[in-house]
């Protein structure tokens, strides 16, 4: 198979989302098929033989593949209805979006391939990771922060993630929140969020019982959040990120309690 093939190939993943004409995004669905298309013509312009070392021919080589998701970053729309977001997600001004919107009820619209880059993270850092979207799949929940999470979207979300951990062989510890990696401007998927639940099915990492542990005295907490994965720029809101995710607390400042659950976090996983 040629390459032209395979960008022939390429071009029918990528716009084989369903085009059914009774959906209300028909014409936006037209326009996701025109930037798939438009990509394969960047992909067609390469390789660019004068722009390394004039070398005389193409060698392709016969060993590569597409790159992969190896992060899922989950959210709260902030919005109240799943229609609104769809809305916002299709709506070029936004300049927002994610691969998957999940609804109270459960469904679930695949927006975007998810060997594509979404606009999901923003401004983002997790380690030494800053690209967040070149590495990641976005999930939002239809949420306004302020409300539980239905069981049904749980439920719904338990199972894509099943299937993205298995297609993509995505560890553990790579299931994480938008608050997490950014932790000065965003608090999603919110306090509410089961990441438990999650841990306990295989998506995130989480703390044992902490009774009987004693921190040591010299023990730096904030070292400690750092290696976690936390962006330490603002300290006080890498704290109160590392709380939210796994405490449900949203107060301001390191506690006791904080300090016990992060150090059994350090001592069980790094």
């Amino acid at each position: 198979m040629n390459r032209w093939k395979i960008l022939l190939l390429f071009v029918t993943l990528v716009v084989a989302a369903g085009s059914c004409s009774k959906s209300p995004y028909a014409t936006t669905n037209k326009s996701y098929k025109k930037q798939a298309k438009k990509f394969a013509k960047v992909l067609k312009q390469y390789p660019l033989h004068d722009s390394v070392n004039n070398e005389p021919y193409f060698a392709g080589t016969t060993n590569f593949t597409m790159r992969k998701p190896s992060f899922v970053i989950i959210h709260h729309t902030a919005q109240n209805t799943c229609d609104q977001t769809l809305k916002t997600f299709t709506l070029p001004r936004t300049e927002v979006s994610a691969h998957y919107v999940i609804c109270r009820d459960g469904t679930i619209f695949h927006m975007l391939n998810d060997y594509l880059r979404a606009h999901h993270a923003g401004v983002s850092r997790w380690g030494n990771m800053f690209d967040v979207n070149s590495a990641s799949i976005g999930i939002e929940l239809d949420n306004n922060g302020f409300e539980a999470f239905d069981e049904r979207q749980i439920s719904s979300l338990v199972s894509l993630l099943e299937r993205l951990k298995a297609a993509y062989k995505i560890p553990a510890a790579n299931f994480i929140g938008h608050g997490d990696i950014a932790p000065t401007r965003k608090n999603d998927p919110n306090w509410r969020f089961p990441w438990k639940t999650l841990s306990e099915k295989g998506f995130g990492l989480w703390w044992s019982d902490t009774t009987n542990v004693t921190v040591p005295v010299n023990f730096d907490y904030l070292s400690a959040i750092r290696i976690v994965g936390y962006d330490m720029k603002d300290t006080s809101a890498a704290i109160l990120g590392f709380k939210r995710h796994f405490l449900m607390d949203t107060t301001k400042g390191m506690t006791p309690d904080a300090k016990k659950v992060l150090f059994n976090l350090y001592k069980k996983y790094y």
